[in-house]
């Protein structure tokens, strides 16, 4: 256990963070009509209009 709490585990935390940076740093590098969020459009769209209606 000690050996997991000491090595594994920071290790695990590190590589999380690690990958969230690059995701994160990628949006840099993209399009700049791709770095926004994606269009409502089509089937999300119907189904958050049907949402809305329920509520």
């Amino acid at each position: 256990m000690t050996f997991f709490r000491q090595n594994v585990a920071p290790f695990l935390i590190l590589l999380v963070f690690l990958f969230a940076l690059v995701a994160v740093s990628a949006r840099i590098f993209l399009p700049s009509d791709m770095s926004g969020p994606a269009p409502l459009t089509g089937a999300i769209f119907q189904s958050l209009l049907m949402l809305l209606r329920l509520t």
